[in-house]
């Protein structure tokens, strides 16, 4: 049975002309051990359907099941198996880090010895142990996120609903916390994470769902999603092929490596930053080695040249519409 269960998920606000529909029947599920990305444009329902699943709204029709609970007729005990981290966090201005998880703690029904030693282990996975009596508020924003991480850690719950936890971190501070969450997938917790990073995401994820205008556009597996974009860009146009995109490097840099490959026939966005370039290509694997020949032919000395897969971020580009609500 999966960890968490998202069934035909309807929301929405206001009423007649003015009502918006923020979710409409949005189903997905994922399983312990599994990270699920999240993804879709700004207003796209993202927000909506990770309160509803934390519990802090209420669906207009569907439900959400976490451990085969309704977190609609359940909430107390759903309560107690998730951690929920908004997009926006600002700690208690008169506290210091320990004070903080120290206070969730207390307030998840932690005592004595079992609350020491969970706030001491949580402060320890975040690696906030070092700063422990230092005000929360003058925390950088990397620091804030572990802060607010800890926070959803201390109770020891199966789900984590991430929204945007990344958003304005350092690449040092990004890596930290993906790193944070892989550890907490191997001890067999449930993520669910939304970002805009979609290669962030790629690399991170186990699965995705991908949602656009409140309603469901794929989910599954990272080569599922991309499977279906490639399927729906082949139907849209069955008698083009589908472009793909080429990395090449030079051992040194040539005068002309931009018009070379500018004047090649299928070629187009060329970016080219002094021995390297990037290029959509046309055509089948022997048509880019013919490209490749050619290259060289004409003097570039290629030391490497590669197809880069179809990723994530194609998908979402070729899944949806770039609609708001």
């Amino acid at each position: 049975m999966p960890l968490v269960e998202v069934r035909h998920l309807s929301r929405h606000f206001g009423s007649g002309a003015a009502r918006v529909d923020a979710v409409v029947d949005v189903s997905f599920s994922f399983a312990a051990g599994d990270i699920m990305g999240f993804i879709g444009p700004n207003g796209a329902g993202k927000s909506t359907t990770m309160r509803v699943l934390a519990t802090l709204d209420l669906p207009n029709a569907g439900d959400c099941l976490v451990d085969g609970l309704s977190t609609v007729d359940d909430a107390d005990r759903v309560r107690r198996r998730i951690g929920f981290m908004p997009d926006h966090f600002e700690p208690f201005p008169d506290a210091d880090v320990h004070e903080y998880v120290d206070f969730f703690a207390r307030a998840y029904g932690l005592a004595g010895e079992t609350r020491l030693r969970a706030v001491e282990g949580v402060m320890a996975f975040c690696q906030l142990d070092g700063i422990a009596t230092k005000p929360a508020t003058s925390l950088s924003k990397g620091m804030k996120q572990r802060l607010s991480l800890a926070r959803c850690l201390v109770h020891d719950p199966n789900v984590l609903i991430l929204d945007e936890p990344s958003a304005g971190l350092d690449p040092r501070a990004r890596i930290e916390f993906r790193d944070l969450l892989r550890a907490l997938s191997r001890q067999g917790k449930g993520i669910l994470i939304s970002s805009h990073i979609l290669a962030e995401l790629e690399e991170l994820c186990t699965a995705v769902a991908i949602i656009e205008r409140g309603r469901l556009v794929a989910a599954g597996s990272v080569a599922q999603v991309r499977g279906a974009a490639m399927a729906a860009r082949e139907a849209s146009a069955p008698d083009e092929s589908l472009p793909a995109t080429l990395e090449i490097a030079l051992a040194a840099e040539h005068p002309r490596f931009r018009e070379l490959l500018a004047e090649r026939p299928g070629v187009s966005h060329v970016q080219v930053s002094g021995r390297f370039a990037t290029l959509s290509a046309a055509g089948s694997d022997a048509d880019h080695a013919a490209l490749l020949k050619a290259l060289v032919d004409s003097g570039l000395p290629v030391a490497r040249f590669t197809a880069r897969g179809r990723n994530l971020e194609d998908a979402f580009l070729h899944l949806t519409k770039g609609q708001v609500q």
